[in-house]
């Protein structure tokens, strides 16, 4: 198992320990100074910015045939795609975890990063024009699945910690987006899409999809 999904690991992602320990010796510093309302509101930052990059662990469900969300947030849109497949569309608010996670196990075939805008992520036009980063993801059975990190207005840099070519399990993390963004999900034909607009989705655990009867008999 990659060392990223480990129970033993840290609270919060790597990414953000230099922004939670900075902005503490900041506070540190300023009760030394006697500014206790600016010690307060540094202390208070160092927080927030914690619980942005909390990396809590997840337990993927142990069911054949079923597709995982690689993120948290909320399901913005499921729309059908032109090659017969799905995708699922799901907002990451600065409240909720930024850890990606990969909703199938297999192969990261391919890894395409795109430079581009900082829309806001929950508009259509984000999935175009915005700064984002491609995973393919080829299943043993040969499926194809794209996660795509799209950044939005405060995400301003995406983290990507796997390489193609490297095998992934159902639920591991490959990255993050940080400060509020969105991750897009491309099912291949074959796969039924069970959640719907609007509903809360939690990565590496939400069901959101899962192989039809004829994949899955396969």
């Amino acid at each position: 198992m990659n060392k990223r999904n480990r129970s033993s690991r840290p609270f919060i992602a790597r990414e953000g320990w230099g922004y939670v320990s900075g902005l503490s010796a900041i506070g540190l510093i300023s009760i030394l100074f006697g500014g206790w309302i600016w010690a307060a509101l540094f202390f208070l930052l160092a927080a927030s910015v914690a619980g942005f990059f909390r990396d809590p662990h997840r337990t993927p469900p142990e069911q054949p045939g079923v597709v995982l969300s690689p993120a948290d947030g909320k399901v913005v849109e499921v729309a059908p795609t032109e090659d017969d497949g799905n995708v699922v569309r799901i907002f990451l608010s600065p409240l909720d975890v930024h850890i990606n996670r990969s909703p199938v196990e297999g192969r990261i075939s391919s890894i395409q990063y795109q430079k581009g805008r900082f829309l806001a992520a929950y508009k259509e036009a984000a999935s175009n024009i915005n700064e984002q980063n491609a995973l393919v993801i080829e299943t043993f059975t040969g499926d194809n699945f794209r996660v795509v990190q799209i950044a939005g207005v405060l995400a301003r840099r995406i983290v990507c910690w796997s390489k193609a070519g490297d095998t992934i399990s159902a639920g591991e993390r490959f990255g993050l987006i940080q400060f509020g963004s969105r991750t897009d999900l491309y099912f291949p034909e074959g796969y039924d899409v069970s959640v719907k607009q609007g509903q809360r989705v939690r990565g590496g655990e939400t069901i959101v999809g899962r192989a039809n009867h004829q994949t899955a008999s396969e």
